[in-house]
C-alpha cells in the first residue's frame, strides 16, 4: 500500500538500498506453493508488491527466494538489525529485533510511506522502562515463559508508552534467538518496543552475516557497538524486577496474553465472563490435562532453530495423539534448510507433525487456512484473541517444547514430564 501510494504522488524513495520488502503474511506454506494462496485477494497482494518493489529497485524476498521468511527472523538472519539502528517496518512484532540493541518498532503504512520517502520519522519521546530478569531459570522454563509472566503479573498495558530494556543476569544467559523471543511480545506488554544491550553474544552472531560489517569495519563497528549500554546508575521512569526461580512454564487461559497462569495453576477464581465463555472453561478449572484438538508451531515468536531443535527433542521416538493436528512452520527459508540438514524434520514427520515452508501461517486469520471451528488449539504464537487463529478458535499460547509434549499427550501437558 505505502509503495503504491508513494508511485501514485510521484514520490522516489529516498534510499532503496535501506529498504527491505518481504513475503511472509500473505503466503501459502503448503509444499509446492507459488503465488497461489488461500488468503483472499492474496495473489493479487504477491504480485502487486512484487511489482511495486522491482519498480523501486528495493531488495526483494520472494516467494521462492531462498532467504523468504519472516521478516523479524530473517532480517537478523541476515544481519539486516545492527545495534545502534533504528528499524521500521508495518508490523507490530518488528520489536522483535531489539534483541540485537536496536531500536526497532512497528509502523503504519502511512509512516511506512512517509519513512521511505524521507529516511525520517516523527515520534514522542518514550518513556523508559527497566525489566530485571535475575536468578537462574527452572528446568522447562524458556524466554518465551519468561515474557509471559510478565504479562500476566504486571498486565497487558504495563509497558504502555515505554521502551522496555531487559536487564538481568538472565537475560545476559540467553542465546540470541531467547532474546528475540523476549522482546518479540514486548508489543503484547503495551510497549513501544523492547532492548536489549548488545554485547559478546550478539557480536559473535552477526559476525559474517550478509549485511553485516566487514574487515576493518567491523572492528570499529564493534568498538561503537560497546559504548551502547545503559549507565550504571541510569535512571528509568518504571523498574520491576523478576526471579526467574518463580517462574514455571507458563499457558494462557483466556483471550488475552495477559490472561496466563503456570501450567500447575488453575483458571483464576476471579476471571472474566467473556474470555470464559469463549474459552469453553469454568472458574477454578485445571488447564493441565485439558483436551486438544491441534497444535501450532511457528511464528516470528517461537519458529528459529533452536526452538525446532528443543520441541524435535521432545518429539524423538514419540507420536502425536490419535485426532490432533500438528503443524510446524519453521520461520525462514534458512531455519527450514538447516533444520532439514540436521534431521529435524524427519523428527517431525514421524512424530505425526506436517512440515511446511516457511511463513506467518496460522498465527493469524485473515480469510485464509485455519483449523476446524471452535478447535482447541495449543500455540507458539503471541496471541491469543478472539478468532486470531480463526473463527471461534481456542488459543492457548505457550512454549514450543509444551505444544510439543502437549501433541503427544493429546491434552495440555507439561513439558518437563517429558525431559
Amino acid at each position: 500500500m505505502a509503495l503504491g501510494e508513494l508511485a501514485a504522488a510521484g514520490r522516489p524513495i529516498v534510499d532503496p538500498k535501506r529498504v527491505f520488502a518481504v513475503m511472509d503474511h500473505i503466503v501459502d506454506t503448503r509444499t509446492g506453493r507459488g503465488d497461489s494462496t488461500m488468503m483472499p485477494g492474496g495473489q493479487a497482494f504477491i504480485t502487486e508488491t512484487r511489482a511495486r518493489s522491482h519498480e523501486a529497485g528495493l531488495t526483494l524476498f520472494d516467494v521462492t527466494d531462498p532467504d523468504q521468511g519472516i521478516v523479524h527472523v530473517i532480517s537478523p538472519e541476515l544481519g539486516i538489525v545492527l545495534p545502534g539502528l533504528t528499524l521500521v517496518a508495518p508490523d507490530s512484532h518488528t520489536c522483535t529485533q531489539g534483541a540485537l540493541g536496536a531500536w526497532a518498532w512497528g509502523i503504519g503504512s502511512s509512516e511506512a510511506e512517509h519513512a521511505m520517502a524521507t529516511g525520517t520519522l516523527r515520534v514522542r519521546r518514550p518513556r523508559t522502562m527497566r525489566v530485571a530478569f535475575s536468578g537462574r531459570r527452572g528446568l522447562g522454563v524458556t524466554a518465551k515463559d519468561m515474557i509471559v509472566h510478565l504479562i500476566a503479573t504486571h498486565g497487558a498495558g504495563g509497558g504502555e508508552s515505554h521502551v522496555v530494556e531487559f536487564a538481568g543476569e538472565a537475560v545476559a544467559a540467553l542465546d540470541i534467538e531467547g532474546r528475540m523471543t523476549l522482546c518479540n511480545m514486548a508489543t503484547e506488554f503495551g510497549a513501544m518496543s523492547g532492548i536489549i544491550a548488545p554485547d559478546e553474544t550478539v557480536f559473535a552472531w552477526l559476525k559474517g552475516r550478509r549485511y553485516a560489517p566487514s574487515d576493518a569495519v567491523w572492528e570499529r563497528a564493534i568498538g561503537h557497538w560497546r559504548t551502547l549500554a545503559s549507565d550504571p546508575g541510569a535512571r528509568y521512569d518504571s523498574e520491576i524486577e523478576i526471579d526467574c526461580g518463580a517462574i514455571e512454564p507458563m499457558i494462557s487461559w483466556g483471550t488475552s496474553p495477559q490472561q496466563s497462569v503456570g501450567i500447575s495453576r488453575r483458571v483464576p477464581i476471579d476471571a472474566a465472563e467473556r474470555p470464559l465463555a469463549y474459552m469453553g472453561l469454568e472458574r477454578g478449572q485445571p488447564l493441565k490435562g485439558m483436551a486438544i484438538d491441534a497444535a501450532f508451531i511457528g511464528s516470528c515468536t517461537n519458529s528459529r532453530l533452536g526452538d525446532l531443535r528443543r520441541a524435535a527433542a521432545l518429539l524423538q521416538g514419540r507420536k502425536v495423539a490419535a485426532g490432533v493436528k500438528a503443524i510446524c512452520v519453521p520461520g525462514s527459508s534458512a531455519v527450514k534448510r538447516n533444520a532439514e540438514a540436521e534431521g529435524l524434520d524427519r523428527v517431525f514427520r514421524q512424530a505425526g507433525f506436517e512440515w511446511r515452508e516457511s511463513g506467518c501461517s496460522m498465527c493469524f486469520y485473515a480469510g485464509g487456512e485455519s483449523f476446524a471451528p471452535g478447535s482447541r488449539v495449543i500455540s507458539s504464537t503471541n496471541r491469543n484473541f478472539e478468532g486470531r487463529q480463526g473463527p471461534g478458535i481456542r488459543t492457548h499460547i505457550a512454549s514450543p517444547e509444551m505444544v510439543a509434549a502437549s501433541a503427544v499427550a493429546g491434552r495440555i501437558a507439561d513439558p518437563r514430564e517429558l525431559v
